[in-house]
């Protein structure tokens, strides 16, 4: 099925908007995308109909929230392919689930002379996290290489993932090169020297099928504010067998089940993960969003990527100045696309944009290590999603296009 999207965009109130007098195209869904009115409704609701705590309460709206929060943990269980909602901890996003299981399950089981082995295009949420558990434990900290073209070296993958390797941490698909990486060969490789892998699907779980159970994963995260969900909440899925051994990392609230004043005693899966009073509209408006993409089909999302990015690829090969990041064909590329040019400045052709109402990103995109081994500090960044369209990818292009020529004139 083709994705209407002009229905598609009629649900997303921002896209009305205008920057000055030009409409907006948005072009930063990398970094995040724009949440449907569907999604914002569930918030709404929430807070205007039965708004209380979770897990405490026998009145009816405490009863009502509990049911709604825990029935969006299993729409994400069902949505990735979890078979257990017990195997979904809620975390605040993609960012601080990699810093539970480095903190819960490195500590307890990396120890001097192991190996932590990450890849090249890892975000520094994918990098710093397991850097410092390697620096805490006396681990070595291994890099799985990029390719000329943009790729993971799958050749020294192989030789890199040892008997002494105790966790490989992989992003799926990266927010730089958008190159997707074959994370399940990964993982193959990891089990077969007896390690663990943990997938980063930050980039790839808003834009196409996952599941964990055809992935063999042990941990995979992403953050709901990427896939339509609200900002601050994000997804740990772990093996429950592997959560169920791993100590709780924060303390409070419904995570503990007893407490003397001597000890403590946790809760049950997932709840140990969770302390405090948790995230619970956000949860519920994450629920929306899966419903919305659910009902979309994960495929038919791919499908509309794949075809939007192929024909920008076309059109930027008409920029004879500008060089792209990465894989310049869609064989195993997703809707991200960085660039340079040879003269003007990131930042410069940001702004630029930003007057003719293009958002795109500048910088190093969080992944600074990968940005500066194509011998810069900084790039531009395009990145599509369900709602944009071919034209707006031609907006991008002549914009780029004005820019080059006042900039060089």
């Amino acid at each position: 099925m083709t994705l209407d999207v002009s229905k598609i965009r009629a649900d997303f109130p921002i896209l009305q908007r205008k920057i000055g007098d030009n409409p907006l195209v948005y072009l930063d869904n990398a970094a995040t995308s724009q949440k449907p009115q569907q999604v914002i409704g569930a918030l709404t609701h929430y807070y205007t109909h039965y708004n209380a705590n979770v897990h405490r309460g026998v009145h009816t709206m405490s009863i009502e929230a509990t049911e709604a929060f825990e029935e969006a943990r299993k729409k994400v269980a069902r949505f990735i392919g979890a078979r257990e909602p017990e195997s979904i901890v809620w975390t605040r996003n993609i960012s601080e689930a990699i810093n539970l299981v480095a903190y819960s399950w490195g500590d307890t089981n990396i120890k001097s002379g192991d190996e932590i082995v990450v890849t090249a295009m890892e975000h520094h949420s994918g990098i710093v996290p397991w850097q410092q558990l390697a620096m805490r434990s006396g681990a070595e900290l291994k890099i799985i290489p990029r390719t000329e073209d943009g790729r993971l070296d799958m050749d020294a993958a192989g030789e890199l993932i040892t008997g002494k390797t105790k966790m490989v941490a992989a992003v799926q698909m990266s927010s730089v090169l958008g190159t997707v990486n074959d994370v399940k060969a990964l993982g193959k490789l990891a089990h077969d020297h007896g390690a663990l892998i943990l997938v980063d699907a930050a980039q790839s779980a808003p834009h196409m099928p996952i599941d964990v159970g055809d992935l063999d994963c042990d941990f995979l995260g992403f953050s709901a504010h990427k896939m339509l969900g609200p900002t601050g909440i994000g997804v740990l899925y772990g093996r429950p067998e592997l959560l169920e051994e791993m100590p709780p990392w924060m303390f409070g609230g419904d995570m503990i089940l007893t407490v003397s004043y001597e000890d403590a005693s946790w809760n049950d899966l997932p709840y140990k993960f969770e302390a405090g009073t948790p995230n619970i509209a956000d949860a519920i408006a994450t629920g929306a969003a899966i419903d919305y993409l659910s009902d979309l089909g994960m495929d038919n999302v791919l499908a509309h990527e794949h075809a939007l990015t192929e024909y920008a690829l076309s059109r930027f090969s008409e920029l004879e100045r500008v060089t792209v990041m990465g894989p310049t064909d869609t064989k195993d590329r997703g809707g991200i696309i960085s660039f340079m040019h040879d003269t003007i400045h990131p930042h410069d052709m940001g702004t630029a944009l930003d007057q003719m109402g293009i958002a795109i990103r500048t910088g190093h995109h969080c992944a600074m290590p990968l940005v500066r081994s194509y011998d810069v500090v900084a790039a531009a960044r395009a990145s599509f999603y369900i709602y944009n369209t071919q034209d707006e990818v031609d907006l991008l292009i002549d914009g780029l296009k004005q820019t080059e020529e006042y900039f060089l004139k």
